[in-house]
Formats: structure tokens, sequence, C-alpha cells
């Protein structure tokens, strides 16, 4: 084996080494992001998603009654 040779397979050795860890950091992050989102993020949605539509209906409740008085009034 020549002096390349032997220092291609240490760079490859090395690069591979590196892919392998990075790999394993990024699936130990996307499972915590996961687990992030599904117990922070969507509680918290879904909390100001059924504010908003409460907040929606009373509005519109409001605005029912605005229109139904207009119509008795004319």
């Amino acid at each position: 084996m020549t002096e390349f040779d032997r220092k291609v397979e240490e760079a490859s050795a090395r690069i591979n080494r590196s892919v392998a860890n990075i790999a394993g950091t990024l699936e130990k992050e996307t499972a915590e992001l996961v687990t992030y989102l599904n117990d922070e993020v969507v509680p918290a949605v879904r909390t100001h998603s059924s504010k908003a539509l409460r907040t929606a209906a009373g509005k519109l409740a409001k605005f029912a009654d605005f229109l139904e008085t207009q119509r008795k009034n004319s």
C-alpha cells in the first residue's frame, strides 16, 4: 500500500466517523424537536385557537344581533 492510499483511507475513515457523528446528533436533535412540538407547541396552538374561535363566535353573535336590530328598525 502506498503512502497516498494510506492517507486516502485515513481521510475516508475520518469522514465516515464525522458523518456517523453528525447523523447521530441529527437523529437525537430531531427526536427532541418532535417531543418539544408535541409537548409544548401543539397544546399552546390548540389553546390559543380555541380562544380565537370563542372570540370570533362572540363577535359574530354581536354582529348577528346588530343585523337583526337594523332589520327591525327598517
